[in-house]
C-alpha cells in the first residue's frame, strides 16, 4: 500500500526517487525536497502550478509538447539511459500514483526503460 512518502518520491518529471541509488544512499532527498535543483525548469513549473508531477498538467495532452519537459538535456538523458519518463507520466495519468509507485517498487525501477513497461 502506498504511503504519503511514496507519492512525494515521484519526481516532477516522472522518475521514482525511492529506487534511485543516490536517494537510497542518503545523498539526495528526492526531487521535491532537493533545494539544490532550483535550476530545473520542470521542477519550477510544477511547484508554481501546484502539481505533484507533469502527469497533473492539463496544458499538454502529450507531455512531449512541453518545451520545459522535452528540452535538449532531457532528450540526451533519455537516449543515454534509455529512459521513458513519458511512459511513467502516462502510467500516473491512467492508473494513478498508487499503482505507479506500487509498480515501480515491485520491479525496483527508478524509471520505465524504452520498450518496456
Amino acid at each position: 500500500m502506498q504511503t504519503a512518502s511514496d507519492k512525494e518520491l515521484v519526481s516532477y518529471c516522472g522518475l521514482f526517487c525511492a529506487e534511485c541509488r543516490a536517494y537510497k544512499k542518503g545523498k539526495c532527498p528526492g526531487c521535491a525536497k532537493n533545494e539544490k535543483a532550483k535550476w530545473c525548469k520542470i521542477r519550477t513549473c510544477n511547484k508554481e502550478n501546484g502539481f505533484a508531477s507533469c502527469a497533473d498538467c492539463t496544458t499538454f495532452s502529450n507531455v512531449k509538447e512541453c518545451k520545459k519537459f522535452n528540452n535538449f538535456v532531457s532528450r540526451l538523458f533519455e537516449i543515454a539511459f534509455r529512459s521513458n519518463r513519458v511512459a511513467c507520466l502516462e502510467m500516473i495519468r491512467t492508473q494513478g500514483y498508487d499503482k505507479f509507485t506500487q509498480h515501480m517498487r515491485t520491479h525496483g525501477l527508478q524509471v520505465i526503460k524504452k520498450g518496456k513497461q
